[in-house]
């Protein structure tokens, strides 16, 4: 694979981080597009909580976290790290086995700044669109977006020989779908954003 071979990873957080080491670790050349400002994907915490909790309403905004204010990981810190990388207890850091949200954001930008991938990510880039335009020259188009004001976007096309699809499966909510459902006396909630509204409150 020559050296100027162009990779987009799409997302900032667990996967598009060491998905970004590893490209970079072959010589090519990535581009990393994270549409919050900071790294982190799920594990960056936001106090907001979206409007729609079903996200039936595609006008919302979205809040791309499900993270709530006191959530600590459910698997111990020693499987969560990377084989040359381990998610080590750290000093004036959370020593638990199971630490709190912000001891797995503190590991992550560690995990930036010590591969020195800083340099390949572009904040504030959503990834709207995602094309194969030459199958033969595996050539593909990323088209990403920036707020410019509160208004208004800025749109912009890149190209590509491959991309990497790194952003997560948390945004949206999985909603139980089975026959007879719409006649049953249900109010539909989805646990980790109801779990958000809830914590925030406390």
């Amino acid at each position: 694979m020559r050296q100027s071979y162009k990779v987009a990873v799409v997302g900032g957080g667990f996967a598009g981080l060491v998905t970004a080491r590893e490209l970079k670790r072959e010589g090519l050349l990535v581009t990393v597009f994270e549409k919050a400002d900071h790294v982190g994907g799920m594990w960056l915490y936001n106090s907001r909580v979206e409007t729609d909790l079903l996200g039936l309403d595609p006008n919302r905004e979205i809040v791309h976290s499900s993270l709530y204010r006191s959530l600590r990981v459910n698997l111990p810190r020693q499987i969560m790290g990377f084989m040359d990388y381990p998610f080590m207890k750290k000093e004036g850091g959370d020593p638990r086995t199971f630490p709190g949200h912000e001891e797995v954001l503190k590991f992550l930008e560690d995990f930036v700044r010590d591969f020195r991938l800083m340099e390949l990510i572009q904040f504030g880039h959503e990834v709207v669109r995602v094309e194969l335009t030459d199958e033969a020259r595996h050539k593909w188009v990323v088209e990403s977006r920036t707020r410019e004001t509160e208004s208004r976007w800025e749109s912009k096309e890149e190209l590509f020989e491959a991309v990497v699809i790194c952003n997560g499966k948390h945004t949206e909510p999985k909603i139980a779908e089975f026959p007879g459902i719409s006649l049953m006396p249900l109010e539909i909630i989805e646990s980790a954003l109801l779990n958000k509204e809830i914590a925030s409150e406390i």
